[in-house]
């Protein structure tokens, strides 16, 4: 994989001290051959739902990739340790890379669960502990916004356009790319960041703002005024032809014409110049139905007289529901009084701070708007601003270790597990199932237990038509051993896995839990670790 892309910030020392700490702690342990095995997983799903996507794998990729402390790491280190700590580990730390590593993960844009490995670390206790705050990091907000993403896009319905517009509310430029990219894998069409287009590939999109709209004050201040008609190729004047319009418009439309904003009217004329191809105008800065709508009716028959079909319009205030019926219904009543039947069918886009709510609303309200644009709510996480992936050890040296809790979500699921996702007849997933590394796979059409990982009475016997293990080896001895798809790819992978889910999973109010269970043999040996790990309360 290149690693031309990723930002110089995410480096080794992108880390928390105590890692730092404890890899010190461990050498002076004589722990330097140790091995290990950790999981990184979340414990409850975001935003109040039954699913994520699982995002950032190919950074966590690029990152064990070039995991090494150069000498100015060295020497920086150097100085926040203690005076007393041994020089030579500074010197066992320059030696230090990822080649000993073992990393397997779902396949990026999945569809993942609480307590499921999302990826699964093997290799030396202290690089594999060195790497925890950065992968952490690379998979948390990742993960987080392109299952917000995918939320709004199931709110939209899968035939309206979504644009991600959030870098100027984002947090800082790292978090405004990393939305743009993770919003894209959720589903999204495009974004208004330059920059992520570039790096990313991903569509670019925007047209203006209220300032240009303002900027304008009358026709005359247009110089330009000649346009070359797309059919014909010959040079004519748009400015006459917009003012021959506005005049049709009024007479066969019945639309007024006299009250309207003269420099909103100029201001599409001239972005029409700039863009005839893809006019799409911002109509509510005066006032949508009186000024906006019926100024962009005008530019748009102009255009069409020099043969170029104008994209639509944008609200970005306002009771958006009733002001896209509105200007649907004046769409229509064009089409009809002009015999443009494409008119009626003209591209409605709504911003103006939506979150998933605000869509479910707008559904329930009978809309008519074609495209969203989205910003703050959707860059920001507004909803649940962190998705809370931990990275827990769960061997040593080939002997499973647990962690306890008096609250049993925290304690985890000890040893090196293999996970399979189990498919009914209709082709949907019924559970997620971990099973011990030593376990038999479980079989399509073999009957097999699933039990809740803790509770002993929650237990359900499947017998699966399909199933598909979970996790793949993507980084070994130095090497990325799975091809890396490209953003369009886990884009679709996205889409497919979500497709896999039943509908009560995924509705918005109250969805159903997905089963995420552990074979027989894994609960049997959690418990018994569990037991053997509890102190014994006496009571005198």
């Amino acid at each position: 994989i290149s690693t031309m892309n990723q930002n110089n910030i995410i480096q080794p020392l992108l880390t928390d001290f105590y890692q730092i700490s404890m890899a010190y702690a461990y050498w002076k342990a004589n722990k330097v051959n140790d091995t290990a095995v950790f999981d990184l997983y979340f414990r409850k799903c975001p935003f109040q739902g039954e699913f994520a996507l699982f995002a950032g794998l190919e950074e966590c990729l690029k990152f064990v990739q070039r995991f090494r402390y150069s000498e100015q790491d060295i020497a920086y280190l150097r100085t926040v340790l203690p005076p007393s700590a041994d020089s030579e580990f500074f010197d066992y730390l320059a030696t230090l890379t990822a080649q000993g590593v073992s990393l397997y993960a779902v396949e990026e844009g999945s569809a993942v669960f609480p307590k499921v490995p999302l990826i699964r670390v093997e290799g030396p206790l202290i690089v594999c502990q060195l790497l925890e705050t950065t992968l952490l990091n690379l998979v948390n907000f990742a993960s987080l916004q392109a299952t917000n993403a995918a939320r709004f896009r199931l709110a939209a319905g899968p035939t309206k356009q979504l644009l991600e517009f959030g870098l100027r509310r984002a947090q800082g430029p790292d978090g405004a790319l990393s939305a743009s990219r993770y919003c894209f894998v959720g589903g999204f069409n495009g974004t208004s960041n330059v920059l992520a287009g570039k790096l990313y590939g991903i569509p670019v999109k925007g047209t203006h703002a209220h300032a240009f709209v303002t900027s304008f004050y009358s026709l005359d201040e247009v110089k330009e005024r000649m346009l070359k008609n797309k059919t014909t190729g010959q040079l004519g004047d748009f400015i006459e032809a917009v003012n021959q319009c506005r005049r049709t418009v009024e007479a066969q439309v019945g639309l007024p014409t006299a009250n309207v904003n003269v420099g909103e009217l100029t201001a599409f004329a001239a972005y029409a110049l700039a863009f005839p191809g893809s006019f799409l105008a911002l109509i509510d800065t005066y006032n949508v139905l009186k000024s906006g709508v019926i100024n962009f009716i005008v530019v748009a028959l102009a255009l069409d007289q020099f043969g170029y079909r104008p994209i639509g319009v944008r609200l970005d205030s306002g009771d958006l529901a009733y002001l896209s019926v509105q200007v649907r219904e004046l769409f229509r009543q064009v089409a009809g009084s002009l015999k443009m039947p494409w008119f009626e069918h003209l591209t409605i886009v709504a911003s103006n701070d939506i979150n998933e709510d605000t869509i479910h609303s707008l559904n329930q309200q009978g809309h008519q708007i074609d495209s969203f644009g989205i910003g703050t709510h959707l860059v920001t996480c507004q909803k649940q601003p962190a998705l809370g992936c931990v990275y827990k050890l769960v061997e040593v040296n080939g002997r499973p270790t647990i962690k306890l809790s008096e609250d049993v979500e925290k304690m985890t699921i000890p040893g090196r597990k293999r996970v399979f996702r189990v498919f009914g007849q209709d082709g949907l997933a019924i559970l997620d199932l971990m099973q011990c590394a030593d376990e038999k796979p479980p079989q399509a059409g073999s009957r097999v237990l699933a039990r809740h990982s803790f509770h002993p009475s929650k237990r359900v016997y499947v017998t699966p038509s399909r199933v598909e293990e979970l996790h793949r080896c993507y980084w070994h001895e130095g090497k990325v051993m799975s091809e890396l798809p490209n953003l369009e790819s886990i884009r679709e992978h996205a889409a497919a896995s979500l497709v896999t889910l039943r509908t009560d999973h995924k509705r918005f109010l109250n969805p159903t839990p997905y089963k995420v269970s552990v074979s027989e043999q894994l609960y049997q040996f959690t418990h018994k670790l569990w037991l053997e790990s509890a102190p014994i309360m006496e009571l005198s």
